[in-house]
């Protein structure tokens, strides 16, 4: 076969094009940092990429569920530790009430005390967070307890608030309201507070130390539950957080790249664009036949 002159700058052309073509891809990574700009870069790698960001927005999607299953159950824990220190303070008031010494005016303080205490914790049972409240189960916006009229009267919903923390995985975050602010509690203290204005003897208001020590009990139980609640959230988050970086470096992996290695492939071929360019300037200088032509 002839070999024309036309034929060798045809291919010297289309070699310094493809050169120029790679040259313009080795600049487009090294200065977005990323191997795939489009996905014809890499097929492959561009499905992997899809769906490990995917799998990475679940991932910080659960992360928010964590920190509001941690808001809830610190606010929860905040409001019980509350409780029950109001609840050792009504003990404690029972105690001295107990003393058959105590004068009129003395046990009639006691027992102000008290209901402004009782007062107290009907508005820590009805506590909210954002207008939300925190001892009403799923009916997060109505109060548990209603005091409007003197009388106490307990609604709370005993179906928990759940978040998925993990793929499938609800946790309960709420505490049960029916089993601490439960009827039972404020009728203890109900009956402490008739106790001390009908002037019942020091024996019989001692008698009712067992039920305050009920009420007190309700609130430690509930407070391990969250204890332990949070301990497994802390377990299950340390886990997630260890996917989610498992998730970014293969993000990383299939998207980054190696940036020694890609200002070295870009010198290399700058390099090897400008040797073309020479040899293809004196393959292709005119002939005696353009001339003639």
């Amino acid at each position: 076969m002839r070999v024309t002159q036309s034929m060798i700058s045809q291919y010297t052309l289309r070699n310094m094009s493809n050169s120029y073509e790679k040259l313009m891809n080795l600049q487009e990574r090294a200065t977005s940092g990323k191997k795939l700009n489009r996905p014809s870069d890499d097929p492959i790698g561009a499905v992997k990429s899809l769906n490990y960001r995917t799998n990475l927005n679940e991932n910080n999607q659960y992360k928010e569920n964590f920190t509001e299953a941690y808001k809830w159950l610190d606010n929860s824990d905040g409001s019980l530790e509350e409780a029950n220190k109001v609840m050792q303070r009504i003990r404690e008031l029972t105690v001295s009430a107990s003393n058959g010494t105590k004068l009129e005016d003395e046990r009639e303080a006691i027992r102000l005390e008290v209901s402004g205490l009782k007062e107290h914790l009907v508005s820590i049972a009805n506590k909210n967070i954002e207008g939300k409240f925190l001892f009403n189960g799923i009916n997060t916006g109505q109060a548990p307890v209603d005091n409007k009229n003197g009388t106490i009267v307990v609604g709370a919903s005993e179906k928990p608030i759940s978040i998925e923390l993990s793929k499938g995985l609800p946790i309960d975050i709420s505490t049960d309201g029916t089993g601490v602010f439960s009827q039972a509690f404020f009728d203890n203290l109900t009956k402490l507070e008739q106790s001390l204005a009908e002037g019942s003897s020091g024996e019989e208001i001692g008698d009712q130390l067992s039920a305050m020590d009920e009420n007190i009990n309700s609130i430690i139980s509930a407070r391990t539950l969250i204890g332990a609640r949070t301990n497994r959230l802390e377990i299950m988050e340390a886990r997630l957080n260890e996917q989610g970086e498992l998730l970014e470096k293969k993000l990383s992996d299939v998207e980054d790249i190696d940036f020694e290695k890609a200002i070295m492939d870009l010198q290399m071929q700058e390099t090897v664009q400008r040797a073309a360019l020479a040899v293809g300037a004196k393959i292709m200088q005119p002939s005696l036949v353009d001339f003639l032509a």
